[in-house]
């Protein structure tokens, strides 16, 4: 979305989202365009429009991260800003430990302990897909198991794919040195705290904004706040 002449910007959604749901439904992505950025908003694999493939193999350490250094490629961009939501964030910071760099970095929906204890966020929604179909309102996976009906998620290949994403511990993060957006909803505890985060790396900065970690995204408050960061000079 957006002029093709202008800044790049990668953004990428959250689980069981899709970039449609996350970044261009409640208008953050045009907020972003007409900011005259060139936005480009990858299905993540198991997700949106993007194959959902249900061979083991397709799931090895950090899937998404090798996909994501692949469309960075495909792309040819060598100047551009990257961002991501939940597990969109997760990614974006693994594919920096693993040599991506880019000017900026935009972590939305993301705590310290979001990176630091996925493998207890991972068996959340694990849980759920184990149980789809038979929770009732009230379980803490009763919101998991609705979002997963309303964006009609593939749960087998869903499953697979939580199995590829590890940990990231509070120390490799000194790595982690361009600029960086922390930008999290105010009523968003999910993956952590914001504020946390932004302390525990290198140039970072804390914005608040309306919402919980399944509403934040359909502010344009996300919008206005990412591109606010972007308008500063790298």
């Amino acid at each position: 979305m957006g002029d093709a002449g202008g800044r790049p910007l990668v953004l990428l959604h959250g689980l069981f989202s899709s970039a449609q749901v996350n970044w261009i439904k409640f208008g953050n992505a045009r907020i972003l365009a007409d900011a005259g950025f060139a936005v480009f908003m990858p299905d993540l694999r198991a997700h949106g429009q993007s194959d959902a493939p249900h061979d083991p193999a397709a799931y090895p350490a950090d899937v998404l991260v090798r996909d994501l250094k692949a469309v960075i490629g495909a792309l040819g961009l060598t100047r551009y800003d990257l961002g991501g939501f939940s597990l969109g964030s997760r990614t974006a910071v693994r594919g920096v430990l693993a040599g991506l760099a880019p000017d900026r970095l935009v972590l939305g929906g993301l705590g310290l302990s979001g990176l630091s204890g996925w493998a207890r966020r991972s068996a959340h929604f694990v849980d759920a897909i184990d149980r789809f179909g038979t929770i009732e309102r009230g379980d803490p996976a009763f919101v998991a198991q609705t979002f997963m009906k309303s964006m009609k998620i593939d749960r087998v290949a869903a499953r697979l794919l939580l199995g590829s994403v590890d940990d990231t511990g509070p120390e490799a993060l000194e790595s982690v040195t361009m600029r960086t957006l922390c930008v999290c909803g105010a009523d968003d505890s999910d993956n952590g705290s914001a504020q946390e985060l932004a302390a525990a790396l290198p140039d970072a900065v804390y914005v608040e904004v309306p919402g919980t970690h399944m509403s934040s995204v359909t502010f344009k408050d996300m919008g206005r706040a990412i591109a606010a960061f972007l308008d500063e000079p790298v």
